[in-house]
């Protein structure tokens, strides 16, 4: 099967759309990075080391330092495929990056977001 064009982006020509969606709906990008952190372990410097280096999905999931460990609660469908029903690590690692974006956007708590 072939890889995801995804997969060859760059997170930092996508991260400006996290933003944009959030800050849509009045949140902030400080919420945005907090949940981006959250996930995958970086630090506000290494994701904006990430975000400067121009490193692909595959490539900022691989460096990330450790995925959260209730990262697995989440749940749901993104782009009409449920979450958990997908085989691919790395894809599901970005699935579960827009559903926490999408929670952010729909105006749940950040608690709630962040499974705590």
């Amino acid at each position: 099967m072939p890889e995801h064009r995804i997969f060859k982006m760059a997170f930092a020509k996508v991260y400006p759309m996290y933003v944009q969606k959030a800050e849509r709906k009045n949140r902030t990008k400080q919420e945005v990075d907090q949940i981006i952190c959250w996930l995958t372990g970086y630090d506000q410097a290494g994701l904006g080391k990430q975000i400067e280096q121009q490193n692909d999905f595959a490539t900022f999931f691989a460096q990330a330092p450790q995925l959260h460990p209730n990262c697995s609660l989440i749940k749901g469908v993104v782009c009409g495929v449920r979450i958990e029903d997908i085989d691919d690590p790395l894809m599901q690692k970005i699935r579960y990056l827009d559903k926490l974006i999408d929670e952010l956007a729909k105006g749940k708590a950040m608690d709630k977001i962040l499974r705590q």
